[in-house]
């Protein structure tokens, strides 16, 4: 295993019609795993919010906001079929 920085995995790669898909597929399973993980990545991804942002519009603290997005993109990584083994 190789320790990553989370913020520095790629989430989707160079085919963005197949890739979006796939995202919103994995979002979608996220969200029965963690709803709050699947609404920060959309906040953060898709509305472009920065972590300070997207933590006070969740009302939780940005030290929060930064763990749930840690585990938010881990998921995803695998999800998506990133893998390090």
């Amino acid at each position: 295993m190789q320790r990553l920085d989370v913020d520095q995995v790629p989430l989707v790669a160079k085919e963005v019609k197949e890739d979006l898909l796939a995202l919103d597929e994995a979002l979608q399973r996220l969200a029965a795993v963690d709803a709050e993980a699947a609404k920060l990545v959309n906040l953060r991804y898709f509305g472009g919010f920065s972590n300070a942002q997207a933590a006070s519009m969740m009302d939780i603290s940005p030290r929060t906001a930064d763990r749930i997005w840690a585990f938010a993109r881990a998921w995803l990584f695998q999800a998506l079929g990133g893998s390090n083994a």
